[in-house]
């Protein structure tokens, strides 16, 4: 190798000596700096596909630390200033939550009013009684219009705020009942929001989220339910708001009883209540408007499920819109301002509230629809569990169908069982319904509808059937603490469900009669003893047989077949075989019947006349027996016979005997159009069982004239009418067919 080549490892000459330079590269400063914006400009574009949202979201969760931890310590410095007296910071936290009279440009963004909330999250507990403003500022504030994430955040503050201050959880609760209201939306929107949704905002939306706070509570505070239920009953609308205002809150209350079991029962309560004052007050001439509404039609209030109209957009009577012309009306409507005893001989005064009346009856039939709704439900209640993380949205639905099936809005409360299960569970229902029926119904003589709600659940079972039928015999048979009108009201239930209930089998109406007949044998038993110790009895032994006479009387028209030993289907039939010399085999226990027609006691004249004359030509049809003697006798002693009038028939029945037999037979026919879809199936018309030979058609006509030349109209049947005597077997089948419930017109 070339000693001299710049490549021999010899040659590597020393470094030379001397001061160092101290900038030698100027050259290349200038070219980075030329180059440096090149370079800058192949990063940014670098950065756009890969390293850019990383700088970026950690630039975001930096910015919003730095936003929280401002948040914190201004309320921090906000609530200790406060405590120390100085309140300026406090109110300027408190106006954050405002929003009523403020323009949106003034009131704060969704997301900055979420961040105090995160703020204050982290010092509920050392919020005050000096503080009580801010709590109450952000219970009020509009929440349910804003956006999913701030209903998020919200529903988990209030969770935190009434677990560390129990105090204010009714005031929570205030607010949740209060807005389960129809009206609650518009007052939500006076209250200006500080955000509105790309997409309009529904009722359902609000409701579903107010129930989404409130499963939210249920399950972190064990012992809501018992404050709830004040809040709910106090909010309950007045039975003259709108239909649209009971449906609403009847909808969201009955939602709540699916999730929050212990409420379940005093909710169902509190809307069958509503229910029978609604009932009560129509029935008074009832009657009267059923022939015009069958005309007439009983039009939808609302066409849209009022859960999807837009927030704002209603165009219905508000709560405030009754006028005192309604309530006038309504006035002597009023069952509490109403003497039992008095004459409602007034039909002119009801003749221009035709309108209201409608208006009721529509209300009546479409809040006995949502209750068998409820009840028909193939579901259980369950323990509320932690909703779900998402509450639900403000997506607006495209149908009422579509929406109530979104998951993002359905709240899952309910789960099915098995069928033993499921047994259990309606048992439980069916053992609340007759809690109310003994503690409501049964005591409210002029109710139409309403009992109707235990007619269809008792058909859902023989045992529930059974376990009514037994609860009925009980009250009117055995339990003599009770008062009479109550024992005979519950005969007049067993009379009317044996006859009209398609699910009562031949067994169960032999039972039942075999018990009444016992009863009156009883009965009879005591008064021949009374005739020879010249004894007397008192006037409860003498409204209860005749009573119970007359529910016998009822049941005989309605299921005469079943009470015969002989399968005969018709009266041709029977005919045939009385022709042939053989004699009509009856159940056993029927001739204790005979023998109180027969007695002295004479319950064909003291009962019921329009169940009289039915009886009598059905137990003539059916060869049972042959009332009419005793029915013309009858008749001459009130046209005023002195030997009939000083029969032995009178001698030991009391004054005014009869005055309790004026009552109601509770489940005549069903007219209401919508929610009869539950009763048709198990109800059993008099046109299905009736002699031939009924004509309704003329009897309808015979009706309407007697109607034209009455002057007064009587609530109930009235025991002292007059038998005409041209009518004593023809034409009663349409009369019979509303049986008693319904005005009849007194003779006069």
């Amino acid at each position: 190798m070339d000693p001299h080549s710049r490549l021999s490892r010899y040659n590597h000459r020393p470094k030379k000596a001397g001061p160092l330079i101290q900038t030698p590269r100027t050259l290349p400063m200038d070219k980075r700096k030329h180059a440096g914006p090149q370079k800058q400009q192949f990063d940014a574009s670098t950065l756009l596909l890969v390293s850019r949202p990383i700088a970026t979201n950690s630039r975001v969760k930096i910015n919003q630390k730095l936003h929280r931890d401002m948040h914190l310590a201004f309320v921090d410095s906000a609530l200790e200033r406060k405590s120390q007296g100085n309140s300026e910071d406090f109110d300027e936290l408190v106006r954050q939550f405002n929003f009523k009279g403020l323009s949106n440009s003034t009131s704060a963004s969704g997301s900055q009013i979420r961040l105090w909330i995160s703020a204050l999250s982290h010092v509920v507990s050392r919020l005050e009684r000096t503080h009580s403003a801010l709590p109450q500022a952000i219970i009020t504030m509009p929440w349910t219009t804003m956006d999913v994430q701030f209903v998020k955040s919200y529903t988990s503050f209030i969770g935190m705020l009434v677990s560390a201050r129990p105090e204010y959880l009714s005031l929570v609760l205030e607010g949740i009942a209060q807005g389960f209201t129809y009206n609650s939306g518009t007052n939500t929107l006076d209250a200006a929001m500080p955000e509105s949704s790309s997409a309009p905002l529904t009722r359902r939306v609000i409701y579903e989220r107010l129930h989404y706070l409130l499963r939210h509570l249920l399950a972190l505070i064990p012992t809501l339910p018992s404050t709830l239920q004040n809040h709910l009953i106090r909010h309950f609308p007045h039975k003259r708001l709108p239909l649209a205002a009971q449906v609403t809150y009847i909808r969201n209350i009955l939602r709540v009883a699916e999730y929050c079991p212990e409420l379940a029962d005093r909710i169902l309560a509190t809307t069958i209540d509503r229910v029978i004052q609604i009932d009560v007050e129509i029935q008074v001439e009832i009657e009267e408007i059923e022939d015009n509404l069958d005309d007439a039609g009983l039009e939808e209030v609302f066409e849209l499920d009022p859960f999807d109209t837009i927030v704002g957009q209603e165009g219905v009577e508000q709560e405030g819109e009754t006028s005192e012309d309604d309530q006038d009306c309504f006035s002597d409507l009023s069952s509490e301002a109403e003497d039992p005893d008095e004459p409602t001989d007034v039909p002119g005064e009801f003749a221009t509230d035709f309108h209201h009346i409608k208006d009721m009856v529509n209300k009546l039939d479409t809040m006995l629809m949502l209750i068998f709704d409820y009840l028909n439900r193939p579901s259980f209640t369950v323990k509320p569990t932690l909703p779900a993380d998402s509450p639900p949205t403000d997506s607006p639905p495209s149908t009422p169908s579509v929406s109530e099936n979104r998951p993002s809005t359905q709240l899952k409360c309910a789960m099915p069982l098995s069928p033993e299960l499921e047994k259990m569970a309606r048992r439980a229902q069916f053992h609340a319904l007759l809690s109310i029926f003994d503690r409501a119904i049964i005591r409210t003589f002029k109710s139409r509808y309403t009992q109707f709600l235990i007619f269809w659940y008792s058909s859902l079972d023989p045992e529930f059937s059974d376990l009514f039928q037994g609860m009925l015999v009980e009250k009117a048979l055995l339990d003599e603490n009770l008062p009479m009108v109550t024992r005979i009201a519950a005969s007049s239930y067993i009379a009317s469900f044996v006859s009209r209930a398609t699910f009562v089998d031949k067994e169960s109406t032999r039972n039942v009669v075999s018990v009444l007949c016992d009863f009156l044998a009883s009965r009879m038993d005591a008064f021949d003893h009374a005739l020879r110790v010249g004894g007397e009895l008192s006037r409860t032994y003498y409204g209860m047989f005749y009573a119970v006479c007359q529910t016998v009387f009822l049941i005989f028209c309605f299921r005469w077949r079943d009470l015969a030993e002989d399968q005969v289907e018709d009266v041709d039939e029977l005919a045939e075989i009385n022709a042939g010399g053989a004699t009509k085999k009856w159940f056993p226990r029927l001739h204790v019947l005979e023998r109180a027609v027969s007695s002295s006691l004479n319950p064909l004249k003291h009962c019921a006349p329009n169940i009289v004359m039915q009886f009598a030509r059905v137990a003539h049809a059916a060869d049972f027996l042959y009332c009419y003697p005793i029915l013309e006798a009858n008749k001459r002693s009130s046209d005023g016979d002195p030997s009939q009038r000083t029969s032995t028939r009178q001698t030991f029945v009391p004054p005014q005997t009869n005055t309790e037999l004026n009552t109601f037979f509770p489940f005549d026919p069903y007219k209401l159009p919508k929610s009869s879809r539950y009763i048709d199936g198990v109800y059993r018309e008099w046109s299905a069982v009736a002699i031939d030979g009924d004509d309704e058609g003329e009897e309808d006509d015979e009706d309407e004239d007697e109607g034209a030349d009455s002057g007064r109209i009587g609530v109930g049947v009235s025991i002292n009418r007059t038998i005409p005597p041209d009518s004593l077997a023809i034409n009663l089948g349409a009369s019979f067919e509303a049986m008693s419930i319904s005005p009849v017109r007194a003779q006069g």
